[in-house]
């Protein structure tokens, strides 16, 4: 049988949602709007929830709702259990998650909704009537079948990827890629069969061709993330976001709801532009990202590259000195300061520079981190004015009226290789001019680490640099100490 059409109240209340959803992430779009965008996102998300609950209410027929009976109470119950035992979850994991942990979390959340896809999908499959997608022989719609393999093979990709991407940067596996054999060869064949299999699935929806895309789908997803590096995650989590989105808008179609089509649609294309602006920014292609690599170990022989190098080591004190002696500070955030939960304490120092008349600012990098934003999330957590931020492009020029450069925890982000050596893996990468700075001050634990391109850095050995080798915390603590005296 087949579903007939939901009511025009169901309709606008969809499109109002979706309108919503529309706002939300026009409000993400800026640290300084972003918590107005999260309550559009939520709002919106609550109205298509409460709408598509209202057409399944087990109430009599009306001008309300087209059939006398669309769910019975206990059915009613056990989705609103549902709603409320993940919902406690995502409250909970909300409160408790550190900022710092957010990049694997959405990596976590992006692997859910993958797999909410591929049940849907198994579910309209394995009874198809309650879908209305079958007639009246039970034979499945050939549209239907295309959006049912469509939607589990992207949710099943969506879902295995993720759960790489989880292990890479919660650390529960390495962040260097890892390599397989002919894996360009295995990948386009595996690519292919799915692709294949879903156009036989309209001529045949047996259970086997099901099954084998959706296996071959979970395997793709491990396959095509296992090669990536740590320093292509922020792509890669942006990624897997627009995967999430268009498996949920497979599913949509499939569900015959047009909030899940409009979310999708919204969460794919949104996801895909970003993928491009990360891509950008490290002036790389999306299929080069896909094909891994970027991030490999520093070749054999960089170690000793970098001992045969002097460099000068600066304490806390000198630290201080020149900061309060500046005019102009650009401090430069990286993923060593995420794991060092120092934004607070960086938050603080910039605090008491201004007390004494230093101009500060914060350059962030559209890579900076695991994933996009990474760096403005953390300094607005730590309530960083929003107006001393400033991306690569309108901050790049006042380097070299810069009294002070202050790296923390960066890496491949102010590396001039980029833009010198074209042996380089990151050459071309758009980086942070800070060798033009009159000093360059660079916190990391130790000369020995290099970031997840695995090269070295130059800036390290400049004239101008003083590396402060400490945990970055610790560091930024005692440089604040040294500033109060």
């Amino acid at each position: 049988m087949m579903e007939t059409a939901p009511p025009s109240w169901a309709m606008l209340s969809y499109l109002v949602s979706g309108v919503c959803f529309i706002l939300a992430l026009r409000g993400l779009s800026s640290p300084a709007t972003s918590r107005r965008g999260n309550r559009f996102g939520m709002a919106g998300m609550a109205l298509a929830v409460m709408t598509t609950l209202l057409l399944k209410a087990p109430v009599p027929a009306g001008d309300f709702l087209p059939q006398p009976t669309q769910a019975d109470l206990v059915t009613l119950g056990q989705i609103l259990a549902a709603i409320g035992f993940g919902g406690g979850i995502g409250f909970v994991t909300a409160r408790k998650i550190k900022m710092t942990d957010m990049p694997q979390l959405v990596a976590a959340f992006h692997s859910l909704v993958g797999m909410a896809a591929v049940l849907v999908g198994w579910a309209a499959y394995l009874n198809p009537e309650a879908f209305g997608i079958a007639g009246a022989d039970g034979i499945i719609h050939a549209q239907s079948r295309v959006e049912m393999g469509l939607g589990i093979a992207i949710g099943a990709t969506t879902f295995s990827g993720s759960i790489i991407a989880f292990l890479k940067l919660a650390g529960k596996m390495s962040g260097s890629p890892i390599m397989i054999p002919a894996r360009h060869v295995i990948n386009l064949g595996t690519l292919l069969g799915i692709i294949g299999l879903v156009g036989y699935f309209t001529q045949d929806q047996g259970l086997w061709v099901i099954a084998v895309v959706t296996a071959l789908s979970f395997l793709i997803g491990f396959l095509l993330i296992i090669p990536i590096g740590g320093a292509d995650m922020p792509v890669v989590v942006s990624m897997l976001n627009s995967y999430s989105g268009w498996a949920a808008a497979a599913m949509g179609f499939t569900l015959h709801n047009t909030a899940m089509i409009i979310t999708g649609a919204l969460v794919g294309s949104s996801g895909a532009i970003l993928s491009y602006i990360m891509c950008k920014a490290m002036n790389r292609s999306f299929l080069s990202v896909i094909a891994g690599g970027f991030g490999a170990a520093p070749e054999a022989g960089g170690g000793a590259a970098r001992e045969q190098r002097p460099w000068k080591r600066g304490s806390a004190e000198d630290a201080a000195f020149l900061l309060k002696e500046a005019e102009n500070v650009i401090i430069i955030p990286g993923y060593g300061m995420a794991v060092a939960q120092a934004q607070h304490v960086l938050r603080e120092m910039g605090d008491q520079l201004k007390k004494h008349g230093v101009n500060v600012k914060y350059a962030i990098h559209p890579v900076a981190g695991r994933m996009p934003g990474h760096m403005n999330v953390l300094l607005a957590e730590a309530n960083v004015p929003y107006d001393e931020v400033f991306e690569l492009e309108d901050i790049n020029g006042e380097f070299a009226q810069a009294d002070v450069a202050f790296i923390i925890g960066a890496n491949d982000v102010v590396n001039p290789a980029a833009k010198t050596d074209k042996s380089s893996p990151i050459y071309g990468m758009p980086v942070f001019d800070v060798d033009k700075a009159k000093t360059v001050m660079f916190i990391k634990r130790s000369m020995g680490g290099v970031g997840y391109a695995g090269v070295d850095n130059d800036v390290f050995y400049m004239d101008q640099t003083m590396m402060l080798l400490a945990d970055a915390k610790k560091m930024v603590e005692d440089i604040i100490k040294a500033l109060a005296h």
